[in-house]
């Protein structure tokens, strides 16, 4: 009887074959799609919008529980909801990630500048929110490139938004760009007014064409912090460049 036993113990079908790799990846996949969709989300900031806060070739994480949850916090926009739940309004300075008004399925990242019920201007480079003028102090020009891809000294600027936010802005042709005079934009209700601190290289809201105002069902999170930075043109693959490429300076730091 206890050789039966013993054989039959053998015969007991392993956990550690196929059927078990199978699962542990399985179920991997599922913590991760649990943490990308509630939790923390990586983007990588793909085009100089932003300059000089985050860089092309800047890697952050977002936080998906900021402003609550909608549609557009699952993969694919596929939530099983409309609205929002657990909503939060941003803070008018939040950098946030959302769906683009027009496709809803492009990503895009942009500061919030003006809430439900504002009204934003630029006149002659200056931001006038609610017909304030934004206070701006000039500071040491920034290094970046022009429109064709030659480096420049841009002109840089500190902007004190009305909550007291501080953030940085360039403008690379002055305050005679393409959009440093605009229309007054009344923000519509459940809507938001994003802008790139690039101000004269950033596709916004200031663009009714191709943005305009964004549902403020579209946010998908909040930015904030920066985990990994290779500078533009450098492949991340590349590790064999690394120590030249890495912007280690940028790497671990909050965004503001």
């Amino acid at each position: 009887m206890a050789e039966i036993e013993k054989t039959a113990e053998k015969k007991k079908p392993s956990k550690d074959g196929l059927g078990g790799t199978i699962r542990v990846f399985a179920e991997a996949l599922i913590i991760a799609l649990i943490v990308r969709t509630f939790l923390f989300q990586p983007f990588e900031i793909p085009s100089g919008s932003l300059i000089p806060t985050l860089e092309i070739g800047d890697y952050l994480f977002v936080s998906k529980y900021s402003y609550g949850y909608s549609r557009y916090s699952f993969p694919y926009g596929l939530g099983p909801f409309d609205g929002r739940i657990w909503g939060q309004m941003p803070d008018q300075g939040d950098i946030a990630v959302f769906k683009g008004p027009k496709d809803n399925s492009t990503d895009y990242i942009k500061r919030v500048i003006g809430l439900p019920g504002d009204t934003v201007q630029l006149r002659e480079g200056r931001l006038y929110i609610n017909d304030q003028l934004v206070e701006r102090t000039p500071l040491p020009p920034h290094e970046t490139k022009d429109f064709f891809g030659n480096p420049i000294q841009a002109q840089r600027y500190e902007e004190t938004l009305p909550n007291g936010v501080k953030h940085e802005i360039i403008e690379i042709e002055g305050d005679n760009g393409s959009y440093d005079n605009t229309p007054k934009f009344e923000v519509p209700p459940g809507h938001l007014f994003m802008m790139g601190d690039n101000r004269d290289n950033s596709a916004d809201s200031r663009d009714m064409q191709s943005m305009g105002y964004v549902p403020y069902e579209n946010l998908e999170g909040k930015a904030r912090w920066i985990f990994f930075s290779i500078a533009d043109g450098a492949r991340v693959w590349e590790f064999w460049k690394w120590p030249w490429s890495i912007r280690f300076n940028r790497m671990f730091t909050s965004i503001t």
